[in-house]
């Protein structure tokens, strides 16, 4: 028996279709709608991070909880800029609010943040060691 799960959203255009027999099909169709959730709730995450402002935030809260304004002048951003991103962060829970007094300060909801910001530094790294290598070898082609 084929089982056909499709998005509930109409937008998105693909279908994935799983071969499943007797009892084993509810238990394989839950599976596979777990496996699309979180498929679907890493790419969120990702995408809330895919913005150089967004992570810049992040890397200063990575050092410790702050304010808007203290954001603003950290990063050299007008309020509204600096708002709006963290709006965006705090609705991915990214980042955490907390009142004090008339002030939100905003800190990072999980500290593991800041670790996988540096494993991201460390493979843009890589990266730019093998271009810098490819392009030594190039040149080295060029003068023969």
């Amino acid at each position: 028996m084929l089982l056909d799960i499709r998005d509930a959203n109409p937008k998105r255009r693909w279908t994935q279709t799983a071969s499943v027999s007797g009892t084993a099909m509810l238990v394989g169709a839950k599976v596979i709608v777990m496996a699309i959730a979180l498929q679907d709730f890493k790419a969120n995450f990702f995408r809330a991070l895919a913005h150089p402002v967004r992570i810049r935030i992040l890397e200063v809260l990575g050092k410790g909880e702050r304010n808007v304004q203290e954001l603003q002048e950290v990063l050299g951003l007008d309020q509204p800029v600096v708002s709006q991103q963290l709006a965006i962060l705090r609705g991915k829970n990214i980042v955490t609010p907390r009142k004090l007094g008339t002030t939100v300060r905003y800190a990072l909801s999980d500290p593991l943040i800041t670790k996988l910001l540096a494993v991201a530094r460390e493979i843009f790294n890589n990266h730019l060691i093998d271009t810098q290598t490819m392009l030594r070898e190039l040149q080295r082609e060029v003068r023969r």
